[in-house]
């Protein structure tokens, strides 16, 4: 049996998450070109940057997760964000890619990319879930230019955990070489198949891969205590 310490295993899994990400954004950058050079996009990279900075030096120093049993919750959340898109945002047509919310309200998007940053590079678990779910808050247009908003800026926040954590020697490269080789595959087909798909074909996706992580963890954290009470 492979027994692996968690921080070496989360590393290592980074590495392999951060190779999905630039071949997924080429698949997507059709919908990112609508958005190159506008200031408010560096208003969603910078704090995802740090946000990601934080969260990969607190694994890397501390290995611990004390706040572990809001995972579940936290991703079945952003799930139900995702699912009420269309009543909580209204979704406009055409080539309109800029937020239309006021001046006033930016300082708490910049938080909330911060704190999902943050966790993505702590925790790790669930984090595309929770970044289309804040980011479907912020950007206009259909599911299709969210997801590839979200691969742009988790790209960039898991980019600066490998760096940390390459630095600080937790990565297994012996796992992680051939990991990052299926990332690559992997994430150039995620973008193929985002792009060119009806855009409720990937919202359905991502939503059911939404309530399957989060069930999955509901099920890990509070599964074996149901049995046991039942066995008893």
């Amino acid at each position: 049996m492979l027994v692996v310490a968690p921080v070496t295993a989360d590393a290592t899994s980074a590495v392999a998450l951060l190779s999905a990400y630039p071949t997924a954004v080429w698949r997507t950058r059709g919908e990112l070109l609508r958005v190159r050079g506008r200031r408010w996009l560096w208003l969603l990279l910078i704090p995802s940057l740090f946000g990601g900075l934080i969260g990969a030096l607190l694994l890397s120093r501390t290995g611990n997760r004390n706040f572990v049993e809001l995972v579940p919750w936290l991703i079945l959340l952003a799930t139900l964000t995702i699912l009420l898109r269309s009543v909580l945002v209204r979704e406009r047509d055409g080539d309109n890619r800029q937020p239309q919310f006021a001046a006033a309200l930016w300082p708490i998007v910049v938080a909330i990319i911060f704190v999902v940053a943050l966790y993505g590079d702590y925790f790790g678990a669930g984090i595309g879930i929770l970044m289309i779910g804040a980011l479907s808050f912020i950007a206009p247009g259909d599911i299709r230019h969210v997801v590839a908003l979200k691969n742009l800026v988790s790209g960039c926040l898991r980019g600066v955990a490998v760096i940390v954590l390459v630095i600080g020697g937790s990565v297994d490269w012996k796992y992680g070489a051939p990991m990052a080789l299926g990332g690559l595959v992997g994430g150039y087909i995620g973008g193929l198949v985002s792009h060119h798909a009806n855009r409720v074909v990937v919202r359905s996706i991502v939503i059911g891969i939404g309530f399957a992580v989060a069930a999955y963890y509901f099920w890990k954290l509070y599964g074996p205590a149901v049995l046991r009470i039942g066995g008893e």
